[in-house]
């Protein structure tokens, strides 16, 4: 059995979903070897509204994940295969459009895991995260990032990243004012 066979059957996918960094230390490379690799959330952008909106603790923003020199993200496509792909860091606007202006990125802490483990992980979560499942309000790039970070550091992503997407999804009224295409693109 290869070191990320018995890796992944000793511990559930998501056994550190509870938020606190101790809850992943089981995590740990089987072989005793400390790792720590930072695990950075680049926060970008969708639309210039935001410059008047976030002063309010609203916005509309993208997210991903960038570990070990690759930034991993979560967008809508309409197969259902994996919605995960991976960047540049820092590049959304290079890569995806215009509509992305990166804004900051936010250290939550650092991972045990190698890099061939990170990229077992993205395998894994895209079966969760597929391209056909992608909801604007309860199922977008922004619940990637957290899940991702909650199993890499055992830290949730900062709260007024998905405020927005929160709210409207609470509020069925909002949510039904949005294009359909905004909600689940295709």
């Amino acid at each position: 059995m290869s070191k990320m066979s018995m890796f992944f059957n000793r511990v559930p996918l998501f056994s550190c979903f509870s938020g606190n960094s101790e809850s992943c230390e089981e995590l740990l490379p089987l072989n005793g070897a400390v790792r720590k690799e930072p695990v950075i959330l680049n926060v970008y952008d969708l639309f210039t509204i935001n410059e008047y909106v976030t002063p309010l603790g609203l916005g509309i923003f993208h997210t991903g994940i960038q570990v070990y020199g690759t930034e991993y993200t979560f967008g809508g496509h309409s197969l259902s295969n994996t919605g995960i792909f991976e960047l540049a860091p820092r590049s959304a606007q290079q890569e995806l459009g215009q509509n992305f202006r990166y804004r900051e990125s936010i250290h939550l802490g650092h991972t045990h895991l190698s890099r061939d483990e990170v990229r077992r992980l993205v395998e894994q979560l895209g079966w969760q995260f597929r391209g056909n499942s992608y909801h604007l309000t309860s199922h977008n790039c922004n619940h990637f990032s957290d899940a991702m970070s909650r199993i890499l550091c055992g830290r949730q992503i900062p709260g007024w990243i998905n405020r927005l997407a929160h709210f409207v999804g609470c509020v069925p009224f909002l949510e039904r004012c949005l294009p359909p295409d905004w909600l689940t693109p295709m």
